[in-house]
């Protein structure tokens, strides 16, 4: 028996994500977001079954396709359409676009555009929680194609030697841009971490938001336990790699591989809930747009700042 008041309130902030991206969608062709987008729609469950699974002091490392996690995560929408639209009411004053979404004070660390660059940050930031004798957790959220890069098993290594509350998490929609996992790995990845002595496991329900959640905590109760996990789930992009349309037509992927998926999603198949709560998440949305459409534009004296 599901928990009604749980899956409801997950599929609340899930559906939220969803009609942010469409709204995405709806504006881009009008150039008023100044900045390249990296959707996840279809992958909504991960981003918050994940986040709700978290303590609220707990960090989150993501990727260049962070929406999902910003929204899940607590970050202020309005800011974040600011951001989008390159006004100075953005997180980053504008300067950091879609890509690059942040919300520390809500536990959202730097997005990044390079991948598998955010790992190593999660890695360290552990390790700052152990040597302070916390019991919070730091989350680093890659694709499957960032395990290919050098960093990650690096950070796999070192996470293992000083045993740092790292729960690494692996957002598999089964590509890296349009290149299928058997043509790019010739390993496992429960196996590679098992070869560090890491706990993993693979949920391959990516689309139930529940499942999700219950497996987050279970993998968060081990890593505060002082070990770190990585934790690999099954999702689909049903969106292009990056802009607002379907590219179906490049022919690396079917439509029938996306509607297998759809037919599980959860804000497809319960049609009434998603009508009932509609209504109220779309006054949300028109008012965080309406605040970036008020919000100045960076001026010549914003040039020069934030510069290190």
């Amino acid at each position: 028996m599901k928990d009604e008041a749980t899956y409801r309130r997950l599929f609340r902030t899930a559906l939220l994500i969803r009609l942010v991206e469409e709204q995405i969608i709806a504006l881009y062709p009008s150039d008023k977001i100044q900045s390249p987008v990296h959707l996840s729609i279809g992958q909504e469950a991960v981003a918050v079954g994940v986040c709700d699974g978290l303590r609220p002091d707990d960090l989150v490392f993501a990727t260049y396709r962070s929406h999902g996690f910003y929204v899940a995560k607590g970050g202020r929408l309005d800011a974040m359409f600011a951001e989008l639209y390159g006004r100075t009411g953005g997180i980053s004053g504008g300067k950091a676009g879609s890509m690059h979404l942040a919300a520390p004070e809500v536990g959202l660390m730097g997005s990044s555009a390079v991948v598998a660059s955010t790992i190593p940050h999660a890695v360290g930031a552990a390790l700052a929680f152990k040597r302070r004798g916390t019991d919070r957790i730091a989350v680093a959220v890659f694709g499957d194609g960032a395990t290919e890069e050098g960093v990650y098993h690096e950070s796999l290594n070192f996470a293992a030697l000083m045993k740092v509350p790292v729960l690494l998490l692996c957002e598999d929609n089964g590509l890296a841009v349009h290149s299928h996992r058997p043509m790019r790995q010739a390993y496992r990845l429960a196996e590679h971490a098992a070869a560090f002595g890491i706990a993993s496991r693979r949920l391959e329900e990516g689309w139930d938001m529940l499942a999700v959640r219950d497996v987050t905590l279970e993998a968060a109760a081990e890593v505060r336990a002082g070990a770190p996990f990585v934790l690999e789930i099954a999702t689909s992009r049903y969106k292009e790699h990056v802009g607002v349309g379907e590219d179906f037509h490049f022919n690396y992927r079917t439509r029938d591989s996306i509607d297998s998926f759809k037919r599980r999603d959860p804000l497809i198949v319960d049609a009434a809930l998603a009508s009932a709560l509609k209504p109220e998440l779309e006054r949300e949305i028109a008012a965080a747009v309406a605040f970036a459409e008020a919000s100045p534009l960076p001026g010549r004296p914003d040039l020069l700042t934030d510069i290190i």
